[in-house]
């Protein structure tokens, strides 16, 4: 009597992360999807041509986020006198005293955090759209990611702003600069981006070019 083959045994089941429920690994092919039978969650959701989509969204979302940080976000006028601040100046500007920790909390989940993300996106992906071997600690570097996904607040930022504005409207001008318009661009951008990526697949191809 043979044991079974467990290895081949788990790599024929996936795990929902939403409710953890073990199914039987069907692959869908490109433009299907799975998903599960218990709560809904798409599992799998393969797209042709899309690490390149991907690592193009990316990019695009990196400029963005770096070019957000920098240009002037709004500009508020009040009794005379006109102030404008970047993104970066309003999470720093409490720097110098006891909220220092804070400050730094805030641009690394505003900035930091997204801008690592879709940079270690970017580093896994493109030796695997160019069909060769994964780059160094690949593996280690989209788990990285995927544990910081839910740290990366750049689109929470967007609607708190968006509140806060509404409620000092009436008491002060506010005009919004060409970071806000970049921050509104990025959030659409990160949506999309988080669209088209299949999770599975990019582990099913980093763990089939570390078994040959």
């Amino acid at each position: 009597m043979t044991r079974p083959d467990l290895s081949s045994l788990i790599t024929n089941l996936i795990v929902c992360p939403q409710c953890d429920a073990v199914w039987s690994l069907e692959r869908p092919d490109a433009g299907q999807r799975a998903v599960c039978g218990r709560c809904g969650e798409v599992l799998i959701e393969p797209r042709r041509k899309a690490g390149k989509q991907i690592i193009a969204l990316s990019l695009a979302i990196a400029v963005l986020i770096i070019a957000a940080a920098l240009f002037p976000f709004l500009t508020i006028s009040a009794a005379g006198a006109t102030n404008s601040v970047s993104v970066l100046q309003a999470a720093l500007a409490f720097s110098d005293g006891p909220l220092v920790l804070l400050s730094l909390a805030t641009a690394a989940l505003i900035v930091f955090i997204p801008l690592a993300r879709v940079l270690l996106s970017v580093y896994v992906l493109i030796p695997i759209v160019r069909d060769r071997p994964p780059a160094r600690h690949a593996a280690k570097a989209f788990r990285l990611s995927e544990a910081l996904r839910p740290w990366s607040m750049a689109e929470i930022f967007v609607i708190g702003c968006a509140v806060a504005l509404i409620k000092i409207s009436d008491l002060a001008e506010v005009s919004f600069g060409p970071a806000f318009w970049m921050f509104s661009a990025l959030v659409l951008l990160v949506v999309v981006n988080e669209a088209y990526l299949c999770r599975w697949s990019v582990w099913n191809a980093l763990s089939k070019t570390e078994k040959s």
